[in-house]
């Protein structure tokens, strides 16, 4: 990606709403379906954008990171990547607390591998079928159509890995401390205060770009790009 593109920020922006959406509506969806009303009484089991976008995380944070990365600044290494508002939850009103923690926190990974496999089989069918081929059905929106899909592929597949890490506030810290003996709860409490400060200067330092730039490498070549 040379220089920055209007167009591309706009579908990148498109694809990051709608995985964020998908994301924390599946917290809610599951947490009330083991007993917890709280999300959904706050209008959250939606996919409307409006109910999980927050101004910073999935707005401001992710262009900045687009236009930046766009202009090979020297914030390019910073994956393009954000968060929406919390899904909140009370975890007193689930039933079977430790098999709803794990599913409630692993819903919204779950929701972001069901798109990219969706994503994904689109575009083979797109690609074994030629519709995006010159004379294909599809061939006059090729390039958008193809940008999409695959933006939504990588967007979705990143955002899942990164919630799989252990890191507080992600959700991979709340599947591990369903598994943690009870003497380790207090150092990841600990850990979970200063988790935002450690999440971002990981960030920073291109941890996570070192995670993802294989994973990217391996969509790439599944797509045969």
């Amino acid at each position: 990606m040379e220089g920055f593109d209007a167009g591309q920020l706009i579908i990148y922006m498109v694809v990051l709403i709608f995985a964020i959406s998908a994301h924390e509506a599946a917290h809610a969806w599951m947490s009330y379906k083991f007993g917890d009303d709280t999300a959904r009484l706050l209008g959250r089991v939606t996919l409307n954008p409006v109910s999980h976008t927050d101004p910073i995380g999935t707005l401001l944070i992710p262009i900045m990171g687009f236009i930046f990365a766009s202009a090979g600044g020297t914030l390019a290494a910073i994956p393009l990547i954000g968060w929406g508002k919390p899904t909140p939850v009370n975890p007193l009103h689930w039933r079977n607390k430790d098999l709803a923690n794990v599913m409630v926190s692993g819903a919204g990974i779950m929701a972001n591998l069901l798109i990219a496999t969706c994503a994904f089989i689109i575009f083979k069918v797109f690609q074994l079928t030629g519709t995006l081929a010159e004379g294909g059905a599809l061939a006059s929106v090729r390039e958008p159509l193809a940008l999409l899909l695959v933006m939504t592929l990588i967007m979705n597949v990143s955002l899942a890995v990164f919630n799989l890490l252990p890191f507080p506030p992600l959700d991979g810290s709340k599947i591990l401390a369903t598994f943690l003996p009870e003497s380790m709860q207090p150092a990841l409490a600990m850990l979970e205060q200063y988790g935002f400060i450690i999440l971002m200067a990981a960030i920073y330092f291109g941890l996570f770009r070192a995670i993802f730039r294989p994973i990217e490498s391996v969509l790439f070549y599944l797509l045969g790009l």
